[in-house]
């Protein structure tokens, strides 16, 4: 589990395809790698992905399936940047919400527009997943935590603050730009209860 709340950039060094994927050499200065283990899950992109080695002290390698590279965006680029986030621990504050690592849909940025100091992120969300984005609810975008400000049909909008902007890669976004999305793990839990208590209501 994780909390959406982006410790460092990192960047893919190095990508070596493999018979159903590619192995990355992921490296970033500013994530503390001296407590990370070899079986222990990194989120990059807001993709939970596992440690498989070291790669000296700033850097790890990881391998990513054929299929999650179908699903996702921004594992596959040689060069390319990405939002990291080690595994949270139980005593860990929860600064943003829970989340999976697991990404439920790809978006595409509609709009980013400087509004003030800030800037507006307009989001068009594949229409399996608009039924779980709700007002002032959460949602991760490219593994980061961020609130609805609105929501319509199957686009909703984010207000990014400039700290937002400068400790992730959401700053490089723009109108077309491909973002993993992941849904409040709640919407998804509620769903399931609704869907059970209307399929067994009456059979008592």
């Amino acid at each position: 589990m994780f909390t959406g709340i982006v410790q460092a950039v990192g960047k893919i060094e190095k990508l070596e395809p493999l018979a159903q994927g590619v192995r990355l050499t992921i490296r970033s200065a500013g994530l503390d790698l001296s407590d990370v283990s070899l079986g222990d899950s990194i989120a990059a992109n807001g993709v939970c992905l596992t440690v498989i080695s070291r790669a000296g002290n700033d850097g790890y390698q990881v391998d990513v399936s054929r299929e999650t590279l179908n699903c996702t965006e921004g594992l596959g680029v040689e060069g390319g940047e990405l939002n990291l986030e080690k595994a949270m621990r139980l005593n860990d504050q929860i600064g943003g919400h829970l989340v999976s690592g697991h990404v439920d849909g790809v978006g595409t940025v509609v709009a980013f527009d400087p509004v003030g100091e800030c800037y507006l992120l307009r989001i068009k969300a594949p229409l399996s997943i608009a039924k779980y984005i709700a007002y002032k609810g959460s949602m991760t975008v490219n593994g980061v935590s961020l609130t609805v400000n609105s929501v319509e049909h199957d686009e909703f909008t984010i207000n990014l603050i400039p700290h937002t902007l400068e400790a992730t890669t959401l700053k490089h976004l723009k109108a077309g730009s491909k973002v993993n999305l992941e849904v409040d793990l709640i919407a998804r839990y509620v769903e399931r209860m609704m869907d059970f208590e209307g399929k067994t209501k009456g059979q008592d």
